[in-house]
């Protein structure tokens, strides 16, 4: 059932849904953000994939001036480091952990379930993903950084969760070494990883929807 907080777009095909993927906006935006991407994704016909499309809350952002927006976690520094406000990462990440959870108690398979995240969110979805305590399907890092990477506690259950990295060679926000240390960092770890850079700033492009189309279906197929 879709609360407030969150936007369901149920398996184009009608039928019900056997697959879940939970993308997680970036600062500023809220879940409508990534609406459009969903009916572009070249899925097979035979993917019943419920898509999520979670907002964040309204919080002030110091590097924003203390303005309100919508933010997963409040950005204090806009270092190379960033420097966050890491208990509110980390309770954004326990409420996408309780929608997994839900979806589960709906009957989706855990290893049926995909979570996303651009920017911030896919800060958001390292952390929840990365410490999930059933097997996901797989994590799709999106123009993000790995924000956590010292104080994560890795649940087991996840060691050998496919993790697909994607980053624009022109991104002027989230500078792509972060991107890239992310991935060395997951990499280091023992994660099958995936790294693909794209010409763009930081942004989606249509070569990147056709890559994430297939990496999805793969990881989906029966």
């Amino acid at each position: 059932m879709s609360q407030p907080d969150e936007l369901i777009i149920e398996p184009r095909s009608g039928k019900p849904a056997d697959a879940c993927l939970i993308i997680l906006h970036g600062l500023g935006a809220d879940g409508h953000d990534f609406e459009p991407l969903v009916p572009a994704l070249p899925l097979p016909d035979d993917v019943n994939v419920r898509c999520i499309l979670p907002h964040a809350p309204r919080l002030p952002v110091t590097i924003n001036g203390g303005m309100v927006m919508p933010a997963w976690y409040d950005i204090k520094e806009m270092s190379l480091d960033r420097q966050i406000d890491e208990p509110q990462l980390m309770a954004s990440a326990e409420r996408i952990q309780a929608l997994m959870r839900a979806q589960i108690a709906q009957g989706i398979d855990s290893r049926r379930i995909i979570l996303a995240g651009f920017s911030q969110g896919g800060a958001v979805a390292y952390q929840a993903a990365l410490s999930f305590e059933s097997p996901l399907a797989g994590l799709l890092a999106l123009s993000t950084y790995f924000a956590t990477p010292d104080s994560i506690e890795i649940s087991d259950a996840n060691r050998d969760l496919p993790i697909e990295v994607h980053h624009g060679s022109f991104d002027p926000v989230v500078p792509e070494s972060l991107g890239k240390a992310g991935f060395e960092k997951v990499k280091s770890l023992g994660y099958p990883a995936r790294y693909r850079r794209y010409p763009m700033a930081h942004a989606l492009c249509p070569q990147q929807i056709a890559d994430i189309g297939r990496w999805l279906a793969e990881r989906l197929a029966r």
